[in-house]
């Protein structure tokens, strides 16, 4: 909840669900921030206790974003964030939500939402009835057209595709930022340590999207410090794996993470798993995959 004082000030809301914040969800995040700043308000973000397709639907598309990393990111761009009850709301007629929700809870003077925002039951409220609702009250009310990259609007669809697909530099672009995430690294079997290539294990959470399957460049955040990396999405077909996980070479680095949270980003994809005939050969084709991963990883930097 709002403290009184943030409150009292009045506050410029962010409406949507965010789910990756990519560069189409950055220009609403961005214009909301804005706006807070030109007029002495908090900005705000709402964020859903539950997706809303989830109870509507039943399904869920596959997250691009782990709800901790979200609020991580959302805080550490200045928003103060509102949780929204969704099971609650969900009945509420468009001008409920805009009564108790954003005039009642969050005191709103400003809105900012992309051009296909829903809200309200049965998805009635669109940005034209905010706009119509909201401008009278002297609420000012921004509607943001879609964000193009090349001649493809920028979506969370569209990126999931991109990310099954494999081309993760493309998602990457749309993304604004490496496809990134930060789950805890857990015991494997020591394969790759005593192949002289130790490995970090951590393992999708059952609602995450999970990449193409194959080897990719990657970096790694350590306390504040980057590393170049490679990582192997797939369940090792040539050790007779079965369990799909994330496995991350680290270079440069000697330490324990077990138990710890990792941050892992994807940054170019480098080959398709694969089941080779022995483990010569697949330490082979693992330090070629070092190699190419390491200058990668330099060019990017060098950007």
């Amino acid at each position: 909840m709002l403290s009184t004082e943030k409150k009292a000030k009045g506050t410029a809301v962010a409406l949507g669900y965010f789910d990756g914040i990519h560069i189409g969800h950055q220009a609403v995040l961005n214009k909301a921030l804005e706006k807070a700043e030109e007029k002495g308000l908090t900005p705000v973000v709402m964020l859903f206790d539950i997706h809303p397709r989830k109870l509507l639907t039943g399904r869920v598309p596959p997250v691009l974003l782990s709800e901790e990393r979200k609020r991580v990111l959302l805080k550490g761009m200045g928003f103060e964030i509102f949780d929204f009850d969704f099971r609650e709301a969900m009945n509420y007629s468009p001008e409920e939500f805009e009564d108790r929700i954003l005039l009642g809870e969050l005191n709103a003077k400003v809105v900012v939402c992309g051009y296909d925002y829903r809200y309200g039951k049965g998805g009635k409220g669109s940005s034209e009835t905010l706009k119509q609702e909201l401008t009278p009250k002297s609420i000012g009310v921004y509607s943001l057209s879609p964000v193009y990259l090349g001649d493809e609007a920028v979506s969370s669809t569209k990126i999931r595709h991109l990310i099954n697909d494999g081309e993760i530099e493309r998602a990457n672009a749309m993304l604004g930022d490496y496809f990134t995430y930060d789950f805890t690294v857990e015991k494997g079997d020591g394969i790759g340590h005593r192949m002289g290539f130790p490995t970090i294990n951590q393992f999708f959470p059952e609602d995450f999207i999970i990449p193409k399957r194959g080897v990719y460049a990657s970096r790694v955040v350590l306390d504040g410090k980057y590393y170049s990396s490679v990582t192997n999405i797939g369940i090792r077909p040539t050790v007779s794996g079965e369990s799909l996980r994330s496995e991350t070479c680290i270079f440069d680095f000697e330490g324990d993470l077990y138990g710890r949270n990792v941050e892992v980003s994807l940054l170019k994809f480098l080959r398709e798993e694969k089941k080779f005939a022995s483990l010569d050969e697949l330490k082979e084709a693992v330090s070629k995959d070092i190699m190419k991963a390491k200058e990668i990883y330099k060019e990017t930097e060098e950007r």
